[in-house]
């Protein structure tokens, strides 16, 4: 029912809060997800070209996006996004609601009516195949996961630290050093789009991915590369094994 790319419209909250200006991804597969959130008024990341480039504000900011990826489930007409990896420190709270429609909208409501959202279904996805893979490192038991609908795709992979701190920006603010400020944000959520055998990145949670490949491999669906940067900038390709697939896996080759 679900699969394909989701854009959010509006969402409100029980105190009188709305937004109808964040920039809202949901890509759905199979049982693989990511969601990808930013601010309006993205600033201008021209200077910072890796990891190790970004300022402190630049951490800051980026502290004000929302990323996260994992496993979707049902329950009758409750549903629940199992968040695997999340930008932001894990939430007390299960990530649960109600799912049903209004016409086209898809409205997700808060299981205790906290917060209501309309979701839209971009044209043309809903019948397209869609395949993805979940993955592991086993040398740093990072998690990821790639999933592609149509000629969408989003590609997700944890940090290697674990956050101190209730929030991101509190983390931010007790680190040390820059350096470390820095080694927070080694988490990716990218949304792409698929241009014949070219796997764009249009939108990230490291702005100095968009506009790079991520042009992956998969090997006999037991391990997957990608193209990537170190911490300097430098292409490089990241390894990954199997542990999960869904889908047609040969629709996720280059």
């Amino acid at each position: 029912m679900l699969p394909g790319l989701w854009t959010r419209s509006f969402k409100s909250w029980s105190d009188g809060r709305c937004d109808s200006t964040t920039n809202v991804s949901w890509l759905q597969g199979v049982t693989l997800y990511g969601d990808l959130r930013h601010p309006p008024d993205v600033p201008d990341f021209s200077h910072a070209r890796s990891l190790d480039s970004l300022t402190l504000a630049d951490c800051s900011w980026l502290a004000t996006q929302e990323g996260f990826a994992g496993v979707f489930r049902s329950s009758g007409d409750n549903f629940e996004w199992v968040r695997l990896i999340d930008l932001h420190p894990p939430r007390p709270e299960l990530d649960t609601g109600r799912l049903y429609w209004r016409g086209e909208i898809l409205i997700e409501e808060g299981l205790r009516g906290e917060y209501i959202e309309h979701w839209n279904r971009t044209p043309n996805l809903p019948a397209s195949p869609c395949a993805g893979v979940a993955l592991t490192q086993a040398d740093t038991g990072r998690w990821g996961c790639l999933l592609r609908a149509a000629d969408m795709f989003i590609y997700a992979r944890d940090r290697a630290v674990q956050i101190s701190g209730d929030s991101l920006a509190s983390a931010i603010a007790a680190a040390p050093d820059l350096r470390v400020a820095q080694s927070l944000f080694d988490f990716e959520i990218s949304l792409g789009q698929v241009m014949e055998h070219d796997w764009r990145i249009t939108r990230s949670t490291l702005p100095f991915r968009v506009g790079d490949r991520l042009n992956p491999a998969i090997t006999a669906t037991e391990t997957a590369t990608f193209h990537d940067r170190d911490n300097a900038g430098r292409a490089t390709l990241r390894e990954w094994d199997i542990t999960h697939t869904e889908g047609d896996v040969s629709f996720l080759s280059t």
